[in-house]
Formats: structure tokens, sequence, C-alpha cells
């Protein structure tokens, strides 16, 4: 949260204006990282924020304004958060160093609070962008801040950028797919399932 934060309508907030905020983002991030779908509700963020529905207006404008605030900050603390990778002139090494970020980062309460924020968004694009054109937006920063980091992840190596992109898309989908079933009733072994993931993407990179 920077010193110049604004509302909604773009006056400086001052100082009890900018606890506010940060109370009512992290109340929200805490409600849907410990919740379910019904947690996606910026009338629930309020009540357990004890702020009226005006406090949320005057901050964020609208739901659309809330989810993207939410979204901007969470990209912002884990930007300041993520390690750096490690630089290693070894393809496999650091295809392994991307798959255990993903992985860490899949119990972080951001990262849970953001999931279940977007399971509850509309689905199709269009539709998205028209009901929520802040939150939309601020998803396209975060797809971008994850283009940043496949780049970097990758820079200085002689890959194919096409199939770069490809795996670009795949892992985090690919990561939330096996995350997901260690929760279920399942004899897969996940270290087993990323060591495995990480080689073929080692091996699909280097054109095998």
């Amino acid at each position: 949260m920077t010193e110049d934060a604004l509302s909604a309508k773009g006056t400086r907030l001052n100082k009890r204006g900018r606890e506010t905020r940060q109370q009512l983002l992290r109340t929200a991030l805490d409600c849907l990282a410990d919740g379910g779908p019904e947690a996606v509700s910026a009338s629930l963020v309020a009540r357990e924020a004890g702020v009226t529905w005006g406090t949320v207006q005057h901050q964020f404008g609208d739901v659309d304004g809330l989810w993207a605030a939410l979204l901007e900050w969470v990209l912002h603390d884990r930007a300041a958060m993520t390690p750096s990778l490690p630089d290693s002139s070894d393809l496999g090494t650091r295809v392994q160093a991307i798959v255990d970020r993903l992985w860490s980062a899949m119990d972080l309460p951001g990262a849970r609070a953001i999931h279940q924020l977007r399971l509850a968004l509309p689905r199709h694009r269009d539709e998205l962008e028209q009901t929520y054109p802040k939150t939309a937006a601020a998803i396209a920063r975060w797809d971008e801040a994850w283009t940043e980091v496949v780049e970097k992840a990758f820079a200085g190596l002689d890959v194919d950028r096409t199939r770069l992109s490809r795996v670009r898309h795949l892992l985090p989908g690919a990561m939330r797919g096996l995350h997901s079933e260690q929760y279920l009733s399942s004899y897969t072994d996940s270290d087993e399932a990323r060591r495995g993931l990480a080689e073929a993407l080692t091996s699909y990179l280097r054109g095998a």
C-alpha cells in the first residue's frame, strides 16, 4: 500500500482511510482463503471487517473495484516476497525450480483467495470483461507478471519460443490439478508427479 493511495473517486486517503483500505483487503483475503464459493461476497467482507457498504464504495467504488484491488494487492505482495530462480545453465534445473516455486505458492493464503475468486467469476472472457472490467484488467496483469517470471526463468537459454509459450500456458493448470489431487482419496505420489512433470517439460523444451 502506497502512501498516496486514492479513494474510488480519486481523492487522496488520509491515514485512517489507508488503514481502513488495508483492513478491508486483509479481510477479503482471509474470507476467500478460508472459505468456499459463498465467501466471494463483498457484503460478507464488509460485515467481517466491521464496516458499512458505504465504506466499501468510498474505497473501491463497487464489487468490481474491490476484487480488482485485491488482485493488485496480492500480486504486489507476491512479487515482493518471491525468491529469485537459480541462475543455472542447466535447463532441467530451471524447470524444476519453477515447478517447485509454483507448488510452494499453492498453499499461500493469497493463492487460495485468488483461486476462490476466479472460480466465482464469469468463465467467458467477454462476459468477464463486460461485467467486471477492472477485475478483468487486474487478471490480465497477473498473466503479464507470470509471463515475465517465465521469461526471466529461462533467459539466456536456447529454447524454442513457441514451446516455452506453451509451457507457460500449461504449468498453472497442471500444478493446480496436482495440488487438488493430493487432497482427494488418492494414491498419487505428488513428489513423483512433480518430478515427472519437470522431466517431461525439460524434454519437451529441449526438442526431444
